[in-house]
């Protein structure tokens, strides 16, 4: 697995169902403390709501942290179908990403599916709000070259796609690319190219990376 998609930004989308009102709030997050700094925030922001069910993925496939809470509403009424359309929204899913439903009971019950389908409806509300965005894994490259050369190879690599994450100075100019794992033949084959055969760039690590959808 190589990527996969998170939200775009943290958003909010409220829909009406009987007088009940179903507040979704999305939020990225890296870690579950993090995710459950958010439940906490928004328990003591809506402090007058009878419940805060929540569902959040983390990590990418094909083995994230799960979890989900139906918080007092009748088992598998709320988090599960949250957690549900966090792991199919448009095929592929979103991690990396925490969806608090915030309910204000509207005095008419319900029922099991009505439950179920409200709490769906919510997150998918707020997923509309929020969009998506990409991460890609990427293979973190150093390349070192001459001052002399430094900004017309930076600028080639731009223009071909390669990803140019940071540049340092010293003795030589360190330029760290990031390139897609399968990529890096060709990365390597355009390296020679513009340096002609001077330079190598050495894989040093990776990191997941946010790409343009």
């Amino acid at each position: 697995m190589t990527g996969y998609r998170t939200v775009a930004r943290d958003a909010e989308a409220e829909i009406e169902v009987r007088r009940s009102r179903f507040l979704c709030t999305l939020a990225r997050v890296e870690d579950e403390p993090a995710a459950r700094a958010v439940v906490d925030r928004l328990r003591a922001t809506h402090w007058d709501a009878r419940h805060h069910c929540t569902a959040f993925v983390l990590g990418p496939p094909p083995a994230p942290v799960e979890r989900s809470s139906d918080d007092g509403e009748p088992a598998g009424t709320a988090g599960a179908p949250m957690l549900e359309v966090l792991r199919g929204w448009h095929g592929e899913g979103v991690s990396d990403v925490v969806a608090v439903v915030t309910r204000w009971f509207g005095g008419t019950l319900l029922g099991a599916g009505g439950l179920v389908r409200a709490y769906g409806d919510a997150v998918r509300a707020g997923l509309e709000v929020a969009g998506t965005l990409r991460r890609e894994l990427l293979r973190e490259e150093l390349l070192e070259v001459d001052h002399t050369d430094a900004g017309r190879i930076e600028t080639a690599l731009r223009q071909r796609g390669v990803a140019v994450l940071d540049t340092t100075y010293g003795a030589r100019v360190g330029l760290l690319l990031g390139v897609p794992p399968a990529e890096e033949p060709r990365l390597h084959a355009l390296v020679a190219e513009l340096t002609g055969g001077r330079s190598q760039a050495r894989a040093i690590g990776e990191r997941w990376t946010d790409v343009a959808s």
